[in-house]
């Protein structure tokens, strides 16, 4: 499904959204082919793509030397339930070289389970829904923006634009399109 498919006409409608992200090279991947592959993975799990944001990047942190970061957002389909998606999430970014070598490190490959149709839940056995911190993430909510302009923040109902207007403007502008197509079709 490539970039310029919108889910949400002019209503939020709860879906399923996983954001992307890479900044390491992974078996002569760059990181957009990365994420293109990342995205087939999931497909060939049961997790079908319905959108794709066009590719973000934004600048590396809490070191902003390191590589910047590509980035995008997706919205799914799946039969699976939150947990069994994260098993599927974990797999496919071990396929690609994931190593959790510690918070906020340069990956080959992050996926983030955004929202789960709206559901608000934590451990014990399942993921926090909606993501813990996707509200001060510029480059979660910007790509999120291209396919659910309309979506609302499930525990807070604060919509897109609100949470995107209260970044600081300096995190806004780092955060820019980033060219190339994001694609999970063979």
């Amino acid at each position: 499904m490539p970039f310029g498919v919108s889910l949400d006409g002019n209503a939020y409608r709860p879906g399923i959204y996983i954001a992307l992200g890479a900044n390491q090279a992974y078996r002569g991947r760059a990181p957009l082919q990365t994420l293109n592959s990342a995205l087939r993975a999931l497909a060939a799990a049961g997790v079908g793509v319905l959108a794709a944001s066009r590719p973000w990047r934004s600048p590396a942190w809490p070191d902003p030397s390191d590589p910047p970061f590509v980035n995008a957002c997706v919205a799914v389909g799946t039969r699976l339930d939150p947990q069994a998606l994260m098993a599927v999430i974990h797999e496919v970014e071990a396929l690609h070289g994931r190593r959790r070598a510690g918070r906020n490190a340069p990956r080959t490959l992050d996926l983030d389970l955004i929202d789960f149709e709206g559901r608000t839940q934590g451990p014990p056995g399942g993921p926090d829904l909606p993501h813990p911190r996707l509200e001060a993430r510029a480059f979660v909510l910007l790509p999120l923006k291209d396919i659910a302009p309309h979506w609302r923040h499930p525990s807070s109902g604060a919509t897109l634009q609100s949470l995107i207007g209260a970044l600081p403007l300096a995190e806004r502008r780092a955060c820019r399109p980033a060219g190339g197509v994001l694609c999970a079709e063979a």
